[in-house]
């Protein structure tokens, strides 16, 4: 069995990635990004470098890793990522409030 780019650049579990994005009107929050191994790296690092949070939760990942890129998240998780959009709102417009 050959070695993969992923394989030689560390032994850590392979990385998974999703990014969602949301604008005012729309219906539910899109997949615009999702990937595996150095993509998922990559989609991390450019999110860190965008000033993006970065959520960690395998659940989650589980769940959105299944949603098709470009299409609308499922409304069995309307819940939770709604929650999670919430508090990153707040978190966003306490530090506003501090500045």
């Amino acid at each position: 069995m050959s070695a993969t780019p992923d394989d030689l650049l560390d032994d850590t579990p392979r990385a998974e990635a999703v990014a969602l994005a949301y604008s005012a009107g729309d219906a539910a929050p899109r997949v615009v990004a999702k990937g595996r191994g150095l993509i998922a790296r990559q989609i991390i690092e450019q999110a860190k470098k965008a000033g993006v949070y970065v959520h960690e939760s395998p659940e989650m990942l589980a769940l959105l890793m299944q949603v098709d890129l470009d299409e609308r998240i499922p409304p069995q998780l309307y819940v939770a990522v709604a929650e999670l959009l919430a508090w990153l709102y707040r978190m966003e417009h306490d530090e506003n409030v501090k500045s």
